[in-house]
Formats: C-alpha cells, sequence, structure tokens
C-alpha cells in the first residue's frame, strides 16, 4: 500500500478498535516482538495473506505509540520471514501520523501447492499456523494433511485400507455397471475383468476401494461407521432450543447403506419434515402447493455433500449433519473446499476433484451431471421460489450450506409519484441514521434492533447488502463475509 493509504488504514484501525482476520497489531515502540511466526504462518496459510501493522499499542486504547526503530524493525522482521518455509517476503509501507511513525508489512498468500507455511525452527506440525478470527492457533493433524494429500494428489475414495472383499459387494449391481461403462468403448471391453476393477477404481490389487465400498457394498457402515448421514429436526433457530414440555427434537434419524441409499433416505426425510405452503395464483386463481425448500436444491446440496465431502482417515469418523432449523436448513460435510477453490469460486471455476472416483461412479449411479452445475442450479431454483440465496460457508474442517426458508419480501405497489419521493426521502433519512449509527462496529443483530427489524436476513439484503456495495459501510472481516464476528462500520 501507498503512504497516504496506510494513513487511512491506522485511523480505521483506531476507530474500529479490534484486529481482524487479516490485520495483526503490534506495539514495537520499545523493540521488535520477538515471536512474529504463529502470524506469519497464519497469515501465509490463508488465501487473503494479512497486515502485520507496527505502531499501535492494543492495551493502551490502541494508542499511537509509533516503533523504536524504523531501520531495525524491517530489518529484524524479515529475518523472522527468511526463517518460515517457504520463505515470505513482506512488503512494508512506512507513514509518518501525529509525529510518531508506523509501519505496516503486508504478508502475502503461499501459493496452495507450497502449503503449510512453518517456522522451520518448530517443524511442519508445529510450526504451521492457521488464522480463526484474529487468533493464531496450531494447524490440525487433518489440515496439515489436507494440504499434503493436494500437492501429493491423494486421492482417499481409492484407499484400500478396509478389511474387505469383493465378495462383500452387490455383485449383481457391480456387474450392472461395468457393463454400462463398456457401452460405446470397445477398447475396454478388452480387458480382463481385474484389470477393468482396476482402471475403474473398483479394486486395487483385488481389493475393494473406499468408494467401491460405499457405491456397492452390502452394508458399507459395518466397515466405516460413521460415514452415514445424521438428520435432525429441531424446534427452535438455534441448537438447545426446546417446546414447552422439553422437547428439543421434532425428528431424528440416522441414514446408512450405500450412497444412493443415504441419498434416497436423506430426501425421504427433508420432504416429512418439510412445510407445504399453498399458493393462489391471482390471474387465475389456479392453487399450487409449494414446499418449504425446493427439492432440486436439496438434492443437489445432499448429493454435493456425499460425493465431494472429505473421506481420509481424519474424517471417517464424522458423518454429513442434516439440520432443519425454524427459520432454514443446515447441511455440514466434514472437510473444507478442495484445493484451489473459494467461495466466491463456486459455480463459476472449474474445481479440483477430491473424490474422482465418487465423482464418475455418481454419474451412472446417482444420474448426476458431473458437470459442475450443482452450485449454479441451487442458485436458481432458490431464486425462482422466491427465497433467499444460498449461503455457502467454508468453516474450519467443514464445509457449510444453508438455506432460508421465508420469502424475499416485494416492495408494496406505489399509486402516485409522490408515493416515489416521499419513500426515497424516507430511505435515505434512515441510511443517514444508520451511518451514524455504524460509526463504530456493530453486528447484524444490532442493525437489525436499530432499526426495529426482526428477520436478519431482510436486514442484510435490503439495508447492509446497498451500503457495502456503495461503498458507504464496509466489513471489518471482509474475506469472511458470513464470519460471526462479523462487524460493519461506516466509512469516515
Amino acid at each position: 500500500m501507498l503512504s497516504e493509504e496506510l494513513s487511512e488504514f491506522v485511523q480505521q484501525v483506531r476507530t474500529m478498535k479490534t484486529e481482524t482476520q487479516t490485520l495483526e497489531l503490534k506495539a514495537a515502540h520499545e523493540g521488535c516482538p520477538k515471536r512474529l511466526y504463529d502470524t506469519l504462518s497464519s497469515f501465509a496459510n490463508q488465501d487473503a495473506g494479512g497486515i502485520l501493522l507496527f505502531g499501535i499499542d492494543e492495551s493502551k486504547d490502541f494508542a499511537l505509540v509509533g516503533v523504536y526503530d524504523l531501520q531495525d524493525l524491517q530489518k529484524k522482521v524479515t529475518e523472522q520471514c527468511n526463517q518460515m518455509v517457504p520463505p515470505i517476503r513482506a512488503v512494508f509501507t512506512v507513514a509518518e501520523i501525529e509525529g510518531k511513525t508506523v509501519c505496516s508489512a503486508e504478508i502475502p498468500a503461499t501459493d496452495t501447492e507450497d502449503r503449510p507455511c512453518y517456522y522451520s525452527g518448530a517443524g511442519r506440525v508445529k510450526g504451521s499456523y492457521v488464522r480463526v478470527g484474529d487468533a493464531d492457533l496450531p494447524m490440525t493433524d487433518y489440515e496439515i494433511y489436507s494440504y499434503e494429500a493436494y500437492r501429493r494428489h491423494v486421492h482417499d475414495d481409492e484407499r484400500t485400507d478396509a478389511p474387505a472383499s469383493m465378495a462383500m459387494l452387490d455383485q449383481e449391481k457391480l456387474r450392472t455397471y461395468v457393463e454400462r461403462r463398456k457401452e460405446k468403448r470397445p477398447g475396454f471391453s478388452k480387458l480382463s475383468q481385474e484389470q477393468m476393477y482396476e482402471m475403474l477404481a473398483i479394486s486395487h490389487g483385488g481389493v475393494p476401494t473406499l468408494a467401491a465400498i460405499l457405491n456397492f457394498g452390502l452394508y458399507p457402515q459395518g466397515y466405516f461407521p460413521q460415514l452415514a448421514i445424521t438428520a435432525v429436526v429441531l424446534m427452535g433457530k438455534e441448537i438447545g432450543d426446546a417446546a414447552n414440555d422439553g422437547l428439543r427434537f421434532q425428528d431424528n434419524t440416522r441414514l446408512e447403506g450405500t450412497l444412493s441409499d443415504m441419498l434416497a433416505g436423506a430426501m425421504a426425510f427433508c420432504v416429512r419434515n418439510m412445510k407445504v405452503r399453498t399458493m393462489i395464483d391471482p390471474q387465475t386463481g389456479e392453487r399450487k402447493d409449494r414446499s418449504e425448500y425446493p427439492i432440486e436444491a436439496l438434492r443437489e446440496i445432499v448429493l454435493n455433500a456425499l460425493i465431494h465431502r472429505d473421506y481420509s482417515h481424519f474424517t471417517e469418523g464424522t458423518p454429513i449433519q442434516i439440520d432443519f432449523f425454524s427459520d432454514r436448513m443446515e447441511v455440514h460435510s466434514p472437510g473444507g473446499l478442495y484445493g484451489h477453490m473459494t467461495v466466491e469460486d463456486l459455480g463459476k471455476a472449474r474445481p479440483d476433484l477430491r473424490n474422482p472416483a465418487l465423482a464418475t461412479m455418481s454419474e451412472f449411479l446417482l444420474e448426476t451431471e458431473n458437470r459442475y452445475s450443482g452450485i449454479p442450479t441451487i442458485r436458481r431454483v432458490m431464486k425462482e421460489a422466491g427465497l433467499p440465496a444460498p449461503v455457502f460457508e467454508n468453516r474450519r474442517n467443514e464445509f457449510v450450506v444453508t438455506l432460508y426458508n421465508e420469502p424475499e419480501r416485494d416492495a408494496e405497489p406505489l399509486n402516485h409519484p409522490w408515493e416515489h419521493r416521499e419513500r426515497k426521502k424516507e430511505a435515505a433519512r434512515t441510511e443517514e441514521a444508520l451511518l451514524a449509527y455504524c460509526n463504530v462496529p456493530r453486528s447484524r443483530k444490532e442493525i437489525a434492533n436499530f432499526l426495529g427489524i426482526e428477520t436478519l436476513y431482510y436486514v442484510t439484503t435490503h439495508f447492509i447488502r446497498p451500503l457495502l456495495a456503495k461503498g458507504d459501510l464496509r466489513m471489518t472481516i471482509p474475506e469472511r463475509p458470513g464470519s460471526r464476528k462479523q462487524r460493519f462500520v461506516a466509512r469516515k
């Protein structure tokens, strides 16, 4: 950044009075901090990178204290950057504010193929960190493994470590699948059965793969008990909410079997527990029943969870979770997004396949397209149903999709031109008051209470997002829009 931008950034930080996902404050008026490795690692291991800002003392109400010696500070920070693997090349910017010198060190993101970035003195296992909110936390064994698996092209759906034999597979279903794969493939038809099984990732060395067990197994959960789906219907908007009689669940079930069995069971569970709204066409008077959530969207979400979840040893003890709340439904899939993919890329970029064998089998067994159309389909059918856009979150060690069941509110018709003018004036007054209220960072709930509106989604859609789009409002954690710690503050 430029010196002018740094000066403006410092003022914003002092107004917000908080560190963020991409910001770490260090006083540095009495010397260079001796241990920056944790933050260097965590910033380098996230796509947005991060900024170390020296010269502000968080313990003194974010007072501007300056740095002790600008040249020595940059030298010692660079020395610590050089002890990271791979080395980090920080970009320094300096500015003078109120007679004090401040310095920023922008830490770029390490390429996905080179992660995790870690402190060489502690080693990969103990020296790798991840940023969670404003904290640097040690990476779990799974997080380290996920980077290594991607770099080495390890596909856990093809592992053969279960004590299973080919006799434990449904032979008729397997035969039908192989015959379908032979169609229009004369060269493939000339292979022996063992060679076919190898090429189709059904078995390796005569031992069935995980993909084969999950698709053709007589009872897959006999080998992998938690590779299942748990589904619950809760009483309120949060886990733990209970009815007056103490009942916490309206429905609670566990779905097992092959992937096709679990998909069918999940869809039956969703249909059984969804409310049905009756809509009357104002033009024709025709009655139409509409389910609480589009069936097509639910099927795509569950399919994605079954096919693209993480199937490594680290997550095989965690089932897929379907939660129905009074205002929304959530599907939790073990493992975060794979490879280079980010939430912003979903439905736009071609993803790297974590489980290519499962994805290929699903084309035939689950009748999927495997053409990366699932996310656009979910967005489209939710919009057609007049429901809020789906929310995708790449949380730590899990991927979550949330659908809300409250329809978008349509604006009331305006009959006279003066009504347009008055509404515009009222909207402008509301925006002005809201921006004044957000002079300090505010949460969605605080903004909703200020406006006297209960529905957070409505507040986000009709007030927060438009102000963000105009640049009048900004997020304190822009790289994680859905974060529970997210705050919104007016731009000065």
